[in-house]
């Protein structure tokens, strides 16, 4: 091939693979505040208590639409709003008051929704120690199309998190109760890079033909 075309060709690829990163480096970042959020209960959220040696006093237990948490020997308390960490050690001491010689463990479990892109969509719960590529994973992972630099969370009907990367957002925490995670769509650019180049290099075949005529 000429060098003239071979250039032109080099000089498009290199624009478009250009474009792709341009695109995926202007994801916004999630505000400081989003990750360091204290972690809240919420209406449909999830306690899971684990009593040893008194497994009967184990279980999943919800928050109702009332925002109330009823547990087995501490009835039942207003949990909704209440920052996690102070609400655990109140219910560990009241636990404590009542037992003898007894190992609790309390979980958060956070009721979020995955939607978009992913091979399940729906509703699923979060505990603290997942990141926001855990939660995708709960929903199967994103599907063929879908495009992990691109991920938006959205809480109370605002968006927090613009657009998110692997390299960065996808392995921090940082989800709350009732968060929507939405995995777009990968570009048409980047789903048909492959046959885009082909077209390239194939009108670049077509040019080099008519010159030497």
């Amino acid at each position: 091939m000429p060098a003239q075309p071979r250039v032109f060709c080099w000089a498009v690829l290199w624009s478009l693979s250009a474009t792709v990163v341009t695109a995926r480096s202007s994801a916004a970042q999630m505000p400081k505040s989003a990750i360091d959020a204290p972690i809240k209960l919420g209406p449909g959220d999830v306690v899971r208590v684990s009593v040893w040696p008194d497994t009967e006093l184990s279980g999943e237990f919800h928050v109702d639409e009332r925002g109330r948490l009823t547990l087995p020997m501490l009835g039942t308390a207003q949990v909704a709003g209440r920052e996690w960490d102070a609400l655990r050690d109140s219910l560990l001491t009241d636990y404590q008051a009542q037992l003898r010689n007894a190992t609790i463990t309390l979980t958060p479990l956070r009721r979020v929704e995955v939607l978009g892109e992913v091979t399940r969509p729906g509703q699923y719960l979060a505990d603290p120690t997942l990141s926001l590529a855990g939660v995708v994973a709960l929903a199967g992972g994103a599907t063929p199309n879908g495009d992990l630099h691109r991920i938006r969370v959205v809480r109370d009907g605002k968006t927090i998190i613009e657009s998110a990367s692997v390299e960065s957002l996808l392995l921090r925490a940082g989800v709350q109760s009732n968060d929507q995670v939405f995995v777009d769509r990968r570009s048409w650019l980047e789903r048909n890079g492959s046959l885009v180049a082909s077209t390239i290099i194939s009108t670049a075949g077509i040019i080099v033909a008519l010159i030497r005529r």
